[in-house]
Formats: C-alpha cells, sequence, structure tokens
C-alpha cells in the first residue's frame, strides 16, 4: 500500500522572494503565489501536495514586527492537523528574529516549519529563490515511517538547513546570508540531501501544540561601547515601563567596572528589571565570572544569556515576559535551553 504523499502549507509574508520584475519599468512587485507551479514547473516534481497562504497585504521584513508573528503562528495553529509541514517565506532582513520568535511560541511543535527567502526576486535570471524554495519545500515533506523527520523551527538558505533560533544574517549581498556560529548544521544540500540526525531538536511528542501570542516588547537592546556614559544609560534604565534589557557585552560577556555602571545595574535589577548578558561577538559564549570583569555581574544578578544570539535572546525576552514568570525563578528559565537556542 502507497503512502499518501505529505501535504505542504507555503505561507508568503512578503519579501523578495516572492517579487517578480516588470520588464518594461524595472520595479519589483509581488506575484500571486496561487500561479507558483507555472513559475516553478519543477516543483511539481517533489512528492507532495503544495498549498498557498499569502498574507493579505505582503510586508517588507523591515516592517516585520510581533503583530505579524502572531498572524504566522496563528496560520500555523489553524492549520496544523491539515499540513505535515509548513514553508514560511520572509524577507532575509529579519528573518532569524520571525524564526527565533516562532520556535518560542510554537510549544511542543512536531512538525517542520522551515524559513526561506532569497536574495534575487524569483523571477531574475540568476536567482537563489527557486533552489531555497525546491528544497525547503522537500525538507519539510521528510518523513520517516510516516512522521516528519525535522520537529523544529529552522531556516534554509544557500544549501544549509539552520535551527531558526540559532541563526544571524551575516550578509547583505553574498547568496549565503545566514550563519549559525554556535550550533552546526541540521542538513546540508549537495548531490544528496544530507541530515544530521544528532543535531535535530527532539520534542516531548507526547503533548499537544501551544501557541503563546502573548509577546512583551517593553525591552532594550544596549550595545556597549568604550566611552559609554552614565546618562544615556540612565536614561534607558528609566524608561517608562521598561520591564527588560539585553546587554550586549564585550567578549566573553566582560564590561566596565566603574562603579557607577555597576551600581546602575545593581538599582535596575531590583526595581524588577531583568538584565541579559550576550556577547557582542558574532560566535562563541558569556561566560560569567570568567574574568574579574564580569564577576561583579553576577553578584548584581545580571542573568547569563550564555550563547545566545542577539535576536534569540531579545525573542525569548519578549516570550518570557508574556508568560508572567514570576522573578524568583525567571533568571532559571532563562538561562534554561527551552527550544534548543543556548548550548
Amino acid at each position: 500500500m502507497s503512502t499518501p504523499s505529505p501535504n505542504i502549507l507555503l505561507i508568503y509574508t512578503g519579501g523578495t522572494i516572492g517579487m517578480i520584475k516588470d520588464f518594461k519599468t524595472g520595479a519589483l512587485r509581488a506575484f500571486d503565489f496561487k500561479n507558483l507551479l507555472k513559475r516553478i514547473p519543477e516543483l511539481q516534481l517533489l512528492d507532495c501536495k503544495i498549498d498557498t497562504i499569502s498574507f493579505e497585504t505582503p510586508i517588507d521584513s523591515s516592517n516585520m514586527n510581533p503583530e505579524y508573528w502572531v498572524q504566522i503562528a496563528e496560520i500555523i495553529e489553524t492549520n496544523y492537523n491539515l499540513f505535515d509541514g509548513f514553508v514560511v517565506l520572509h524577507g532575509s532582513d529579519t528573518m532569524s528574529y520571525t524564526a527565533s520568535a516562532l520556535s518560542f511560541m510554537l510549544e511542543n511543535l512536531a512538525k517542520p516549519v522551515v524559513f526561506t527567502g532569497s536574495q534575487l526576486p524569483i523571477g531574475d535570471l540568476r536567482t537563489d529563490a527557486k533552489e531555497n524554495l525546491i528544497t525547503s519545500i522537500q525538507v519539510a515533506s521528510m518523513q520517516y515511517a510516516n512522521k516528519p523527520i525535522i520537529k523544529e523551527v529552522c531556516l534554509y538558505f544557500e544549501y544549509k538547513l539552520y535551527r531558526g533560533n540559532r541563526t544571524t544574517k551575516i550578509n547583505a549581498e553574498h547568496f549565503e546570508a545566514f550563519a549559525s556560529l554556535n550550533y552546526p548544521d541540521l542538513a546540508e544540500s549537495g548531490v544528496h540531501l544530507k541530515i544530521n540526525k544528532t543535531y535535530l531538536f527532539k520534542p516531548n511528542l507526547k503533548k499537544s501544540l501551544i501557541v503563546h501570542k502573548n509577546l512583551d516588547t517593553n525591552i532594550a537592546l544596549v550595545k556597549l561601547f568604550p566611552g559609554i556614559t552614565e546618562v544615556l544609560l540612565n536614561n534607558i534604565c528609566n524608561t517608562p515601563n521598561l520591564k527588560g534589557i539585553i546587554l550586549e557585552t564585550y567578549g566573553a560577556g566582560n564590561c566596565t567596572t566603574e562603579k557607577w555602571f555597576i551600581n546602575l545595574l545593581e538599582k535596575t535589577i531590583k526595581n524588577g528589571i531583568h538584565i541579559i548578558n550576550i556577547t557582542q561577538c558574532s560566535g562563541g559564549s558569556v561566560i560569567m565570572g570568567h574574568y574579574e570583569t564580569s564577576e561583579q555581574l553576577i553578584k548584581a544578578g545580571v542573568i547569563s544569556g550564555k550563547d545566545l544570539t542577539t535576536e534569540a535572546a531579545i525573542c525569548k525576552l519578549m516570550y518570557m515576559l508574556g508568560q508572567n514568570i514570576s522573578s524568583n525563578v525567571f533568571k532559571t528559565i532563562y538561562e534554561t535551553s527551552l527550544r534548543g537556542e543556548l548550548s
């Protein structure tokens, strides 16, 4: 008896991948995804059924925000039992943020949600859109014993499949736009599609999908630099309704030991504002207490972001603040890996 072909839902939010060029004017416009199979006839060679759904008004990813994240999550929630996998087409600029956010919002996810996009429009002669799209759909439809092989939010770009909440956009020009510097690739596409099964996320399959839609954006991101002033930091720490600060420190989590700085952090934390320490470096981890310059942060009650990307640190903070977690366990939960986002 033949097994049924997987059903894949393609969700178009906007971005370069869904654009076609008007060759008379040179302007880019979004094309109708119902005509996808006409544009990319190769999709008919894939052993799956593809349905498409588009944002009513496709948006540039620079305009992406938590309200749109909720829209994507709701599309997946509504269609979760009807489809075996989901492919989200998204502009590359904020794709790592959205993929990170969705990983936290979709608790107990047991199906693939693959984000992809492109650097060139789908109609361009040298486009990277076709390969990214075809392989993303292929990844989303991979099964073993009628069950999806991938059970997490990931991001596929230029022959590599990454865990979504481990990615960062590193290049605005190259086709290889993303990197996952602190976690190995989940798969690589060459002559064969090679899955690194050891690194795949293993969710609790006995639990049902829970979709979290409450995200709190009352947070700040502060990148330290030599000469940062007390006035500036004081203003940020005293922002009305502020609930959390992501502090991008130097190297393995180091910062100035000037008295005013440490005092300000201590006072801010005592006021109930969570401060998370992550590194400015593209790769590597915060190791608090490794140097004397970060020992004082531990005493002040700063949370270690370990090897979180900035994108994942921000999205995890928004998600956790939306959960109304009590302050005495907040630090413990933040420093624990929930969706494979930290080592």
